[in-house]
């Protein structure tokens, strides 16, 4: 499995997303899963990924929430969570999206 972030610089949410997914990763008896960062800076790399805004965790090239749109604009993402919108999914959306995939 391989799982990556894509973010931007703007949006710092990514750095806490990375904790979640770890901690999604190791719940699930993935701990010897990696976690890859990328940073998307300009409209044309954001466009020829399969980004939703930042962060987009992906797992093995797909979006962990198909749910979101594509957009080549460097923008943060929002997230429906338990408990409202919020810029980072919660460890158990994170984790479902695992289950998922698996």
């Amino acid at each position: 499995m391989k799982v990556e972030i894509l973010h931007i610089d703007e949006c710092q949410n990514w750095v806490e997303a990375g904790k979640r997914v770890r901690a999604a990763l190791d719940s699930a008896g993935l701990g010897s899963v990696g976690i890859g960062f990328r940073l998307l800076a300009t409209r044309d790399e954001a466009a020829n990924a399969p980004f939703a805004g930042s962060p987009t965790i992906l797992i093995d090239g797909s979006d962990a929430f198909p749910d979101g749109a594509r957009t080549a604009d460097l923008a943060c993402r929002v997230y429906r969570t338990e408990t409202g919108l919020a810029g980072i999914p919660s460890v158990e959306q994170i984790a479902e999206g695992i289950r998922r995939h698996r």
